[in-house]
């Protein structure tokens, strides 16, 4: 059996509520031990002989991460025993104070629906539910160029009709890669303008705490 399938059903045997689970991957071929290795180094692997010991997180997007990253195995037909060693659970207070939102890109919906029909430029924030989450939501949240602000766990960023700032639909198309990967988040428009017009510039400046953004 492939290494990617004996994942899943690995996975399918976990607790409902899993956080980390660790593996030992036992490679047929202790010679390509290394090459394992070096295609699950998103997952800090140890190795010792033909095994290749990591574990996988649940939180962050962390599980198709690691699909990916056995399929690669698969692709270069490097065989082996794929055993489940641990996996922790939640506390339950921990499962208790989850922090649930509606869909980011539903909210997104929202926000611009509550905004006049001839805007043109928003300055936004999206607040995560976690700091777990804010490397991975900084790579789905790329395409509008977030930045941190103070120490929240949230990302800022600009959106225009036209001129400086994503486009609408990419900042949406941003919020699902959340959704899909279930980053839970809340999205909320903090400045908006309407009916700018662009004069030899890129757009309006807005100047906040003493800075532009």
């Amino acid at each position: 059996m492939r290494v990617a399938e004996q994942y899943l059903q690995l996975e399918s045997r976990l607790p409902p509520d899993w956080v980390d689970a660790r593996f030992v991957l036992t490679v047929d071929d202790a010679g390509r031990a290394d090459r394992a290795a070096s295609l699950l180094t998103a997952f800090a692997p140890g190795r010792v002989g033909s095994e290749v010991r990591f574990s996988v997180p649940r939180r962050g997007g962390r599980l198709e991460q690691a699909r990916r990253m056995l399929e690669r195995i698969d692709r270069e037909a490097i065989r082996g025993t794929l055993e489940l060693v641990t996996a922790s659970e939640a506390a339950p207070q921990a499962v208790a104070a989850r922090v649930e939102w509606p869909p980011a890109a539903q909210q997104w919906d929202a926000a611009l629906a509550n905004l006049p029909q001839d805007w043109t430029d928003v300055y936004a924030q999206v607040e995560l539910a976690s700091s777990d989450f804010l490397d991975r939501g900084a790579l789905l949240l790329g395409p509008v160029n977030p930045s941190r602000h103070g120490g929240a766990v949230c990302y800022r960023f600009r959106v225009g009709s036209h001129g400086y700032g994503a486009a609408p639909e990419m900042a949406r198309r941003c919020f699902e890669r959340l959704d899909e990967e279930e980053i839970s988040a809340r999205v909320e428009i903090l400045h908006s303008l309407a009916d700018t017009k662009l004069v030899m510039t890129q757009g309006p400046v807005w100047y906040l705490e003493g800075r532009s953004v």
